[in-house]
């Protein structure tokens, strides 16, 4: 069985973590005031005792892009792991719906589906996970009735000190990274490379992330302020009317 190399994951982390920072950047120019102030809850906010235009906008923008990014390096860690495992044990990018990876270690087929935080899901998303998994397997064993088929749900940091759930495992954090690469340490050994041109574009999304809350900012003054105060009742008439109520100025 090949070991996994550390530059062979730094190689891949450097040429492919410029997809996050770029997409990540490119959604913040495209998002538009509309967006998050529709998406996001304003009966929360108004319990917050938000009183100024700018700490609105901020929060709302804060509270939209965490979600976001969330998604999207979760996609670029499910992507490392395929490639990890692909060295390892020759694993692929699963075609079965639900299922992120499929590989052979021994005499058993595992089926894993990869999320990036432990904590990821209500009881029907895990419900669908579970019937995934069961869809996948049936699959399988159609063509092999005998297959050894072992389910994971893996997740990319984090730990679950009871792994054992039943219809199928979870593993989190070095647990799970060692589960793909066989390698108990390259959970702490992926932090190093992450970090690559992490300065320069922080400060390119930095300088875009304020312009875009002094543009914002002046855009909701514009529209749901009144002497100087946020017009609430206007904004929640904006967000959940049902029919939406024009506003002055285009955003």
């Amino acid at each position: 069985m090949p070991q996994i190399e550390i530059h062979a994951v730094k190689s891949y982390i450097e040429e492919n973590i410029g997809n996050f920072h770029s997409t990540r950047l490119q959604n913040l120019k495209k998002l538009k005031l509309i967006q998050i102030l529709k998406r996001k809850n304003p009966y929360l906010f108004r319990a917050k005792n938000i009183l100024t235009a700018q700490n609105l906008v901020q929060t709302l923008l804060d509270a939209h892009l965490s979600s976001q990014e969330e998604t999207l390096f979760g996609d670029f860690l499910e992507g490392l792991a395929i490639f990890i495992n692909g060295i390892v044990y020759n694993g692929k990018k699963s075609s079965a719906d639900g299922i992120d990876l499929e590989f052979s270690k021994g005499n058993i087929q595992y089926l894993v589906s990869i999320k990036s935080v432990p904590y990821w899901g209500n009881s029907r998303q895990i419900n669908k996970m579970k019937d995934d998994f069961k869809k996948a397997q049936r699959i399988l064993r159609s063509n092999n009735p005998n297959i050894q088929i072992v389910s994971v749900n893996g997740c990319c940091y984090g730990r679950d000190n009871n792994p054992d759930k039943g219809d199928y495992f979870k593993y989190c954090g070095q647990k799970f990274w060692e589960f793909i690469s066989d390698n108990s340490d390259l959970y702490v050994k992926l932090i190093e490379p992450l970090g690559h041109t992490a300065k320069e574009k922080s400060q390119e999304f930095t300088d875009e992330y304020y312009q875009i809350i002094n543009k914002f900012t002046l855009d909701f003054s514009k529209n749901f302020c009144v002497n100087g105060k946020i017009d609430w009742e206007a904004l929640v008439k904006f967000n959940s009317s049902i029919t939406e109520p024009k506003v002055g100025k285009e955003f």
